[in-house]
């Protein structure tokens, strides 16, 4: 593989999650390597890479007649996921907490969370992408890149599903991301574990309770 064809399969693989993440994509939907060639402007072998890619990473799966079609995550699966990102995650904010490292992305991170409250609604992407920022940040700070490619892995399954389709989530979520902040910076350990178990089972409680409302 050339370093040319590697370059515009991962640029390809970045577009197709990000559809899949913001439900552009929705479960189901077939990843014709022709269609998303001409769609993307690329050959049809960085749409071979990347589908490979989505398919490796559960984005994606092969249906019984081997085509590959965007995956779907149920509610029992997403509870699952949500717990082992407690448990995972929990830890990640302790060791953050400890490690005593710098915190200026932390810090722009609250400035944009605030701004999210104070200010204009921003978008579903926006906030997605901020959130996931956070995350990664905080289990980039625990110093563990397998604890890292853990929470990645889980919190993109979990994107996938409310695809932030959760809007009376956004406030209540940046004020529970701005106290998890808080006590990083604050190299508070139990109370960073402690405000990420609350982040988390908020979360869970929000999907439940969106999923009884639906019907």
């Amino acid at each position: 593989m050339t370093e040319k064809s590697q370059t515009l399969g991962d640029s390809a693989f970045q577009r197709m999650k990000a559809m899949i993440l913001d439900g552009t994509l929705e479960p189901g939907t077939r990843l014709s390597e022709k269609k998303f060639a001409d769609r993307l402007g690329v050959s049809r072998t960085p749409v071979r890479e990347a589908i490979g890619q989505l398919v490796s990473q559960g984005l994606a799966k092969r249906n019984a007649g081997g085509a590959p079609v965007v995956s779907s995550v149920s509610l029992n699966e997403i509870m699952e996921i949500l717990h082992v990102r407690s448990l995972l995650e929990c830890e990640a904010a302790r060791k953050a907490a400890s490690a005593g490292r710098p915190t200026a992305e932390l810090v722009e991170i609250k400035s944009k969370m605030q701004g999210f409250i104070d200010g204009p609604r921003p978008s579903p992407e926006e906030h997605s992408a901020l959130d996931m920022r956070l995350h990664y940040a905080i289990a980039e700070m625990a110093g563990s890149k397998l604890l890292l490619e853990l929470i990645e892995q889980l919190k993109v399954k979990t994107g996938m599903y409310d695809q932030g389709s959760i809007p009376d989530r956004l406030i209540p979520g940046c004020e529970e991301h701005i106290a998890l902040i808080d006590a990083v910076v604050a190299q508070k350990p139990e109370e960073a574990g402690a405000a990420m178990k609350l982040h988390l089972s908020n979360v869970r409680e929000s999907i439940i309770s969106h999923i009884y409302h639906a019907f």
